[in-house]
């Protein structure tokens, strides 16, 4: 399915750990020594003083395949508001999709959009992000509230990628829900975690019949892009988050918002198979 085509992840970590996972699925967890690092064609290097690049592209010779990630935790253009100063504040702009996305979009075969985790006051003060819209900083109106910030940029974003899919109709875009969190007992800065390790203890089935990530439903209606709905399914399984097991965690902290590899994403990309 995906012989000669480039699938493309944009999006924050919760979308790393879906193209982590794919890339272990199509490499068999296995070193390829075949398999070319091409993230230069998309300027995927790591900048003087970054810890890492903004994302990775790797291409399989044998199949003309190309799997990339970029981040991006709010899909939103960011534009520094002092050009001539390092440390400078960002006006994030809800309506524009991120630059990469403008840039890349005409070369990518599959595309697999998320945002959601990013979307609270102590990120965007850590990032120095200003809300913008229609190149106007937002003030103090019903778009200062993030949730409706979130919500116009997944209206915005599915507008713009539909209107960009007329001249790609062979092109597939999926927008994936929110991955759930949890943490139980406060967050993960004040003593939350997630200790279960019994798989389906509150229960084995998804009976709904809307996403439990409603925006992300509604920002796709009428439009061809695609939601991939992994919320409820993932809701299920509180025991795969990564938690205090793993050599790097701070003394007390727990992560109940990512997972584990092998893992739950491995179930988001056979669920984006059987849509491709």
């Amino acid at each position: 399915r995906l012989r000669h085509k480039t699938l493309a992840f944009v999006g924050d970590s919760l979308g790393r750990q879906q193209f982590q996972s794919i890339m272990c699925i199509a490499t068999g967890g296995k070193y390829s020594p075949d398999v070319e690092d091409v993230g230069w064609k998309y300027g995927l290097v790591k900048a003087p003083g970054a810890l890492r690049p903004d994302g990775w592209a790797y291409r399989f010779p044998e199949t003309n395949t190309t799997i990339l990630y970029y981040w991006s935790a709010s899909l939103s253009e960011l534009e520094p508001l002092n050009t001539t100063n390092s440390v400078t504040s960002y006006a994030l702009h809800l309506d524009r999709p991120v630059t990469f996305l403008k840039k890349y979009f005409h070369g990518f075969d599959v595309l697999v959009l998320n945002t959601g985790h990013h979307w609270n006051r102590g990120k965007f003060s850590g990032n120095h992000w200003e809300l913008y819209a229609n190149g106007e900083p937002v003030g103090k109106g019903r778009l200062a509230d993030l949730n409706r910030a979130k919500n116009l940029t997944l209206y915005s974003i599915a507008r713009w990628v539909h209107s960009e899919l007329a001249s790609r109709p062979q092109m597939k875009a999926f927008l994936r829900t929110m991955s759930p969190r949890h943490f139980v007992n406060g967050d993960w800065n004040t003593g939350g975690s997630c200790g279960n390790s019994v798989p389906f203890s509150n229960g084995s089935e998804v009976l709904q019949d809307h996403s439990s990530d409603l925006p992300a439903e509604c920002a796709v209606n009428g439009t061809q892009v695609k939601l991939l709905d992994i919320t409820a399914i993932s809701q299920l399984r509180d025991e795969g988050h990564i938690s205090n097991r793993t050599f790097r965690a701070p003394t007390g902290i727990h992560d109940c918002l990512h997972w584990c590899l092998p893992g739950i994403p491995d179930m988001w990309n056979e669920l984006l198979f059987a849509q491709i």
